[in-house]
Parts: C-alpha cells; sequence; structure tokens
C-alpha cells in the first residue's frame, strides 16, 4: 500500500507580485461552509471531518461535523484527536531544522555520518535528499509486513537492503522511508527520539496541548476512529504494529486545535529563525539544475499568482490536508476519519468559497492525443491489476505492485472509460507531468501520469 502517501504535487511555485486576494463577507462565509460540508459528506458517507480556516492568524471557522466514533455516536469536534498521515512531515522537517540551527545536524552531512555501518551506495546520501525526497531509497514493497514490530535498527537494515532507485539528488521520488530514517537520524544526533524531540521543541512552545505521538495502548481522550470504505461499506482500519506507528513519516496525532496552534506558529515565523523557514520553503534543485517544487516536507506550489504551501496525508482510514495562501494570509486544515475522503478535492473546495481566485484553472493545455492514447492503456492495465515494472521505467522499483494493489479498486466498479480531458501540463523538475479527468460513465477520476528524459513514463496515479 503507499504508506502515508501524500498528494501529487499540483502547481509549480510562480512567486509573482500581485496585489492582495479579494476576500468575501466573512459573516457569510461559516453558513456556505456548512452547506458544502453536509452535501460532500452524503456524497461520498463519509464518517466525520474537523475543518478550520485562518486569516491573518484569526479564526474564521473551527469546527466539526460527522462523527469520531460511529460505533458510540461520538461527534467530531475541535478537540477530536485525528491521525496526521503525512502532515506530519512539516513537523519532521521543523524538527531536524531546530538540530540544524543548534549545530547538532548539518544538512549536507552524508547520512553515513550517522549510519556507518550503512551500504556504500549510501555514502553520497545527505541529510537535505531525505528531507527533499530525492535520496533515491525507495518505498517499501507491497509485501512489507506493517503488523510486524521493527528495532530501528533492524528497520534501518530493511531499508538499506534496497538498493537506492537513482544517484542522489538526480530525480525526485516520494519517500516515506527516507522519513523514516530521518526520524531514527534525529536520536542519533540528540540522544533524543524523534517524538520527544517534536514535544519539546515544537508542540510545547507552540501551545500544542494534545499533539502527540500515535499509540493504541494509552488512553488518548478525544480520540477519533480511522474507517475503510470498502465495497460501499464503512469498516474499520486496519491494524498497524507499535513500532511502525512510531516512525518519523507521520506517526501523529493532533486535534483541530493544535493545527489552529502549528498554522498560527508557521505564520509568525515561531520554532526556526527567519533563514531555517526560508531553507524549509525553498524548492529543491536536481542535479540537472532544475528545481522541483518540494522544500522542507512542504509542496511548494502557487495560487492567485503568490506562493501556496501545503501537504496532505494518508494513513489508517485518516486523509488530512492543511494549506497556507500566503497572497491572502489564509490557513486551511481538513481533517477526516475516512479513506475515501476526497481530501485534495475537499481543501480545494473550501478554499474556493473563500475566494475562487485561490483555485482558479490554468488555461487547458492543447491535448495531446498520443499521450492520451497511452495514459488510456494503462488505465485498463491497471485496471486489471497487472501493472508491471516495465510499464513504469523510472517509477521505483515496486511502484507497479503498489499500484495495482491501491488502484486497481478504484477502478473495479466505475465502468468504461468514456472521456479522458487534459486539465494540466506541467515541468517538474526533468519530468513533464499530465493531469487527466478522467470519465468514467457518471464516475470521475483524476489520473497523474509524469513521463522523464527520454520519454519514459515515470509516474502514474489515481485519485477520486
Amino acid at each position: 500500500m503507499f504508506r502515508r502517501n501524500t498528494m501529487f504535487i499540483a502547481a509549480t511555485m510562480l512567486g509573482m507580485a500581485t496585489p492582495a486576494i479579494a476576500a468575501p463577507e466573512p459573516a457569510t462565509f461559516p453558513s456556505r461552509l456548512d452547506a458544502y460540508v453536509a452535501k460532500e459528506m452524503q456524497a461520498d458517507q463519509l464518517a466525520g471531518m474537523a475543518i478550520a480556516v485562518l486569516r491573518d492568524g484569526e479564526v474564521l471557522v473551527a469546527k466539526g461535523y460527522g462523527l469520531a466514533t460511529v460505533e458510540h455516536n461520538v461527534p467530531v469536534t475541535a478537540d477530536t484527536i485525528f491521525q496526521l498521515g503525512s502532515v506530519g512531515k512539516m513537523f519532521t522537517s521543523a524538527a531536524v531544522m531546530t538540530q540544524v540551527e543548534k549545530g547538532k545536524i548539518r544538512l549536507d552531512d552524508p547520512i553515513m555520518k550517522f549510519f556507518p555501518d550503512a551500504p556504500l551506495n549510501w555514502r553520497n546520501i545527505t541529510v537535505r535528499n531525505l528531507l527533499t525526497h530525492t535520496s533515491g531509497i525507495p518505498e517499501f514493497g507491497s509485501d512489507f509486513n506493517y503488523r510486524a514490530d521493527y528495532s530501528d535498527d533492524e528497520l534501518v537494515k530493511l531499508i538499506a537492503a534496497r538498493p537506492p532507485s537513482f544517484e542522489p539528488g538526480m530525480r525526485w521520488s516520494y519517500s516515506n522511508t527516507g522519513y523514516e530514517i530521518l526520524g531514527i537520524l534525529v536520536k542519533k544526533a540528540t540522544g533524543r527520539s524523534y517524538l520527544e524531540v517534536v514535544d519539546t521543541e515544537i508542540f510545547k512552545p507552540l501551545g500544542m496541548k494534545t499533539a502527540r505521538g500515535i499509540s493504541e495502548a494509552d488512553i488518548v481522550p478525544n480520540r477519533a476512529s480511522g474507517y475503510k470504505f470498502v465495497d460501499g461499506q464503512r469498516k474499520n482500519q486496519d491494524w498497524v504494529s507499535p513500532s511502525m506507528n512510531s516512525t518519523a513519516d507521520g506517526s501523529l496525532y493532533a486535534s483541530l486545535n493544535d493545527m489552529i496552534a502549528w498554522s498560527r506558529g508557521v505564520e509568525q515565523g515561531k520554532i526556526l529563525s527567519p533563514a531555517g523557514w526560508k531553507e524549509t520553503y525553498t524548492p529543491v534543485r536536481l542535479n540537472s539544475g532544475k528545481p522541483y517544487p518540494y522544500g522542507f516536507g512542504w509542496q511548494i506550489a502557487a495560487a492567485a499568482g503568490q506562493p501556496r504551501y501545503y501537504h496532505g496525508g494518508a494513513w489508517q482510514g485518516f486523509r488530512t490536508h492543511y494549506s497556507r495562501y500566503l497572497g491572502d494570509n489564509v490557513s486551511v486544515i481538513i481533517l477526516a476519519n475516512q479513506d475515501n475522503a476526497p481530501i485534495v478535492k475537499i481543501a480545494d473546495d473550501v478554499a474556493g468559497l473563500w475566494d475562487s481566485a485561490l483555485v482558479a484553472a490554468p488555461p487547458r493545455p492543447k491535448p495531446e492525443p498520443a499521450v492520451a492514447k497511452r495514459v488510456a492503456a494503462l488505465i485498463e492495465v491497471t485496471r486489471a491489476g497487472a501493472l508491471r515494472p516495465a510499464d513504469l521505467p523510472l517509477a521505483p522499483p515496486d511502484f507497479s505492485d503498489n499500484a495495482n494493489a491501491y488502484f486497481a479498486p478504484l477502478l473495479k466498479d466505475v465502468g468504461a472509460l468514456t472521456k479522458l480531458e487534459l486539465m494540466k501540463r506541467e515541468e517538474l523538475g526533468d519530468d513533464v507531468v499530465y493531469t487527466y479527468a478522467a470519465s468514467f460513465g457518471d464516475r470521475s477520476l483524476q489520473v497523474l501520469y509524469g513521463v522523464g528524459p527520454g520519454d519514459a513514463v515515470a509516474s502514474f496515479r489515481i485519485y477520486p
């Protein structure tokens, strides 16, 4: 499965100077949001959500919708505790940067400084590579056992046993395992666990009173249940071992109120120096010299000609998203406890309710029939669960196995592909990424297709 898989990059950072966005009347926003959420939750049969929208650090809306625990009919509130999934990567990057500023870690340190027994193919991987997903360290395959407990050393050995997919800095490839290594590296550099560093350096200073690491053993007041949606029925989340729910790729609990405190801290430039935050938000530059729109645990895009920093998360029945729209200093936080929640769409829709300019679609690119034909063929191969590594030569080695397991169920009951519309064409690093709206009768899915040097397929994803 795609562990704590984030949503793919949506746009490159334009960085243009334009006037502040004209916002609607704040008094009407909450009622329009309520109406939208009621419709969305009914359409997707969602269990619950918590949503906050802030402007200039002031809360416009912060409330829960639906149920935190369906079995006991417990409503979602601003105090409900959700798993964050990969939204936690922004906390991991901040934790690393606090130690960079203390001199305990350097961004360009080879990671073998902290893992001297690592294989020689790790010798050129740096801390910066881990933070920016440019290390080449691949994800685990679909056969990885998330129910087994591993020590740090065992986990490092399992990760190191898989050769890197590419030379450090050559490409961008999302890597949860890279962030797992970061958490262990923080412990080696500080003598404290990653969770201890996050708690003392971030949670407590910012007043994130109930944010903490995941634990099924502890009594956690207001904890939501995570749900998966299978064949039209809601089921409880899959169980994961304690060790695999304590890694730095996304093993955090937080409430909406905690995330509001985080949002204010980020906006006010707390925790890190101005130089540290600037480094965090700088798109990584690949070996080719081309930038890729990802910083340290943050995706970098643009909205209405101004920077947008964001990240999403998905894990154990939870879907989460946090966006900062710098042009109008608006932040949107979405926490959901069901795996079919279309979190990117919801986040965009909520931002659009505030101001449509934030989600205005770019001009449609000219159709490329040859590319569309290849995408349609991949959709059908994926529907059959028959993707092979040869179909995606620039993707990580086990990507096809993961894609078959994760995407085939989305296509199982949607019927024949009836329309494929090219919505966006972007250059991201050395790749060209196409975004399609795929229609299957009355169902619509989003399909992302990326090609790298030599027109080789680098990425292929399908989203609700």
